[in-house]
């Protein structure tokens, strides 16, 4: 029997304290070598579905991954395609399938963004735990799904004191808006930012979480000992932060740095792979921060390793509760 979860049943079985854990513990497994983790194909999709030799409409992606000791293995398929905000679609959608580790047979099929979305934003919220210098003062630079969730999780990690959104478009109101009605009873007060300089302005923690293909913001606009959070960019032509950040900080960490290191961000500051820590070492007490002062930048392209270790804990939070459908294939 096979356990499917919806984006509903992956919600019930979501807690972002759990998984703020749960994706700490598999950076470590990460980093001492404890997985298994091929290399993820990604390829245009959707090319010549008008017929009229149209260019692709999106790009698929495929990322297997397996933690040693681990009950399951998993295989999560994704869809890029900017053009779903105008269709009202999310832009990433995503589903993981766990088969057991022991066994070779089909385990569960899962509703996977949620689980990216959450496990993406855990990324930057265990960033500011370990990097940020005490309270977060927090700046996004993005207003889709994903700076949402950097919000939700660096304030279930942190101390967050206040949150300012920018982006071109009119959804940073939107983004704003959504952050007041959540953090409401926290009484976080979250505004929105006419530039991108604002934004930035003496904010403690940047996240940056846009499709961008050029900086989104300037480099000098960072305040003495500010974290900056780089999630959107993971192919060669996409670029968030312009090579002056990086000649600020101090220390660059990435969390795959071989995968960091050919992505827009580090070609246009001609860093290598071994300019770049891995994220891993700060969860070990290997690296981080040294001065009150010091600019850090941690860079995320997203690992399987913890679309696998996050899938796992839902499915065993949905056996436990037994949430989901079972159906036999």
């Amino acid at each position: 029997m096979v356990r499917v979860l919806s984006d509903g049943d992956v919600a019930d079985c979501l807690d972002l304290a759990d998984l703020l854990q749960v994706v700490r513990d598999a950076f470590r497994k990460q980093g001492r070598g404890d997985v298994e983790r091929p290399d993820r194909p990604h390829f245009p999709v959707g090319a010549g579905l008008a017929g009229d030799g149209s260019a692709p409409a999106g790009t698929g992606l495929v990322m297997p991954a397996y933690l040693h000791g681990a009950r399951f293995y998993a295989t999560k398929l994704v869809g890029v395609h900017e053009g779903n905000a105008q269709r009202g679609l999310p832009t990433v959608n995503a589903q993981i399938a766990l088969t057991e580790a022991a066994t070779g047979l089909p385990a569960g099929y899962l509703a996977g963004t949620r689980i990216t979305n959450a496990r993406t934003g855990c990324i930057g919220g265990l960033a500011a735990a370990e990097l940020a210098t005490g309270p977060v003062t927090l700046a996004l630079v993005g207003a889709g799904t994903q700076a949402r969730w950097q919000a939700r999780a660096i304030a279930a990690a942190t101390d967050l004191r206040s949150v300012r959104v920018y982006s071109p478009s009119d959804s940073k109101d939107e983004c704003a808006a959504d952050l007041r009605e959540e953090f409401g009873e926290s009484g976080v007060p979250v505004e929105t930012a006419e530039t991108p300089a604002e934004a930035v302005s003496d904010a403690t923690v940047v996240v940056t979480a846009t499709t961008a293909t050029e900086p989104v913001f300037p480099a000098d606009a960072l305040a003495p000992g500010a974290l900056v959070v780089a999630v959107g960019a993971y192919t060669a032509e996409m670029q968030e932060l312009a090579p002056a950040v990086f000649e600020r900080a101090a220390r660059v960490f990435a969390d795959v740095p071989e995968e960091v290191a050919g992505i827009g961000d580090a070609l246009a500051a001609d860093l290598a792979a071994d300019d770049l820590i891995p994220l891993s070492a700060v969860f070990e007490e290997r690296a981080g921060r040294e001065t009150e002062d010091e600019i850090l930048v941690v860079e995320s392209v997203g690992t399987a390793v913890l679309d696998a270790a996050s899938a796992e804990y839902v499915f065993e939070e949905a056996e436990g509760r037994e949430i989901g459908t079972e159906v036999e294939l």
